[in-house]
């Protein structure tokens, strides 16, 4: 591997782990200036009330993952039309699920805080951010439609810009609104509002400087693609993706709400420990959207020897940033709590369970990377399955048994890790054999 070859994976990697970590530091940063409040139910509240939020958006990232994997196959192929086809037609898929998620946001609602069965505090002040944040949803989704499209053409710098300005916005506001106007948990939700619509207009911008370097514009590329015709592929892809997306929030809802069963200070700590786990994700994921746009790309081209080696690469980076995220919370991880929050009960009961956070960036930095491989090659029904069993098969099955032994929160902790190297191990086994077997490239000659 020469070093012109890193720095391929470098250039697409490295911008969008800077602007990826700065969306976890930003809710590092909500999670500071509310756990310094006075009770623990005003971190509890926004803890739930952003989980909800997170659930709805994170299970509509079949949006970014399914766009970003056929634009990358597209920008392979060269085909500009398919490319701008695949834009608008995520965009209006994005705007109809807004409009359907505003109409049922106080059932969702309802439904979500009765699963928590969280306190009347922690509820009241989860409400409080939820009615809020609910009206950011059309700009969220539709930002997740520009962003995939821009990483599968390969502007990792333009997403990298787009999101540190927007992040930098929200920091800002949320300063501003919480410890300035004293808003409280409505100033955090109010700031990640106002953030989403800054990122929809400069993302906006982005794109269409993008159609005109490709001889097009928003409005041209509305007028000619503005139809259903091919849009069977892209939905049954952004299917298998959304129910993906279903069990991994099922998860992580999961976890938030046994905390939420569990009092008030077990839940404010989870909600630290997970903002860490958020912060590695993040980062990880950076290499899997190199991953993405560079296996699209090869699988576009269809090339093997290419992306099997771009598989190789990106997995040597995703393990070596693993081991440098285990060593900064085996070293600073009780500064970072201390710097969270300044109950002393939430702080100890959440050094009790530091140790996960130590080792989940090694337990899962490959289904992080393997994720982006399968996003790239579009294969959505893969992701699916390797998602339901690690889920099903693993994650509850796992809390069941160590939940009965009467083990509660460290029930949630090794289920979470067994989770996240079952999706690991799922796929990269089902990689291995279908490369060894020549299979995992097929119809990559296909137009879109």
């Amino acid at each position: 591997m020469s070093i012109a070859q890193h720095k391929a994976v470098l250039v697409l990697a490295l911008p969008m782990i800077l602007s990826n970590v700065t969306s976890p530091l930003l809710g590092l940063v909500d999670t500071a200036v509310i756990g310094h409040m006075d009770e623990p139910y005003y971190l509890g509240g926004v803890a739930v009330g952003s989980m909800i939020i997170t659930l709805i958006f994170w299970l509509m990232g079949f949006l970014r993952m399914a766009t970003t994997g056929m634009v990358a196959q597209a920008f392979g192929r060269e085909q500009v039309n398919a490319q701008a086809k695949l834009l608008i037609q995520g965009l209006c898929i994005a705007l109809a699920i807004s409009l359907l998620i505003l109409v049922l946001q106080h059932p969702i609602k309802s439904l979500a805080l009765w699963l928590a069965g969280a306190s009347a505090e922690v509820s009241a002040q989860a409400q409080s951010y939820y009615s809020v944040r609910i009206w950011a949803t059309p700009m969220a989704l539709t930002n997740l439609v520009l962003m995939g499209w821009l990483l599968g053409r390969q502007q990792a710098k333009l997403a990298m810009v787009a999101v540190i300005v927007t992040n930098c916005v929200n920091l800002s506001l949320d300063l501003w609104f919480v410890i300035g106007l004293g808003w409280g948990v409505q100033g955090v939700a109010w700031a990640s509002l106002l953030a989403e619509s800054c990122s929809m207009v400069l993302l906006l911008v982005f794109a269409n400087r993008q159609l005109t370097s490709m001889g097009l514009s928003v409005v041209v590329a509305l007028k000619r693609h503005l139809a259903i015709n091919g849009l069977g592929a892209l939905l049954a892809l952004k299917r298998d993706i959304f129910i993906r997306s279903a069990c991994l929030q099922a998860v992580f809802s999961f976890i938030t709400f046994q905390g939420a069963r569990l009092g008030d200070i077990p839940l404010a700590a989870n909600a630290i420990l997970l903002n860490f786990l958020m912060l590695i994700s993040y980062a990880l994921d950076g290499f899997a959207y190199s991953a993405e746009a560079q296996v699209g790309q090869a699988y576009g081209q269809n090339k093997p020897e290419r992306l099997h080696f771009l598989v190789k690469l990106n997995l040597l980076w995703g393990a070596f940033s693993g081991l440098c995220f285990s060593l900064a919370f085996l070293l600073f991880g009780e500064h970072l709590i201390a710097l969270m929050t300044g109950i002393a009960e939430v702080q100890e009961y959440a050094k009790e369970y530091l140790m996960w956070v130590i080792a989940l960036p090694l337990l899962s930095f490959l289904c992080y990377l393997m994720d982006g491989v399968y996003i790239g090659a579009a294969k959505g029904a893969v992701m699916r399955n390797s998602m339901m069993v690690s889920a099903l098969a693993v994650f509850f099955p796992m809390w069941w048994i160590l939940h009965s032994f009467g083990l509660t929160n460290t029930a949630l902790w090794a289920a979470l890790s067994a989770f996240m190297v079952a999706r690991g191990l799922t796929l990269s086994g089902h990689y291995s054999w279908s490369i060894a077997r020549r299979r995992f490239i097929n119809n990559a000659a296909q137009s879109i």
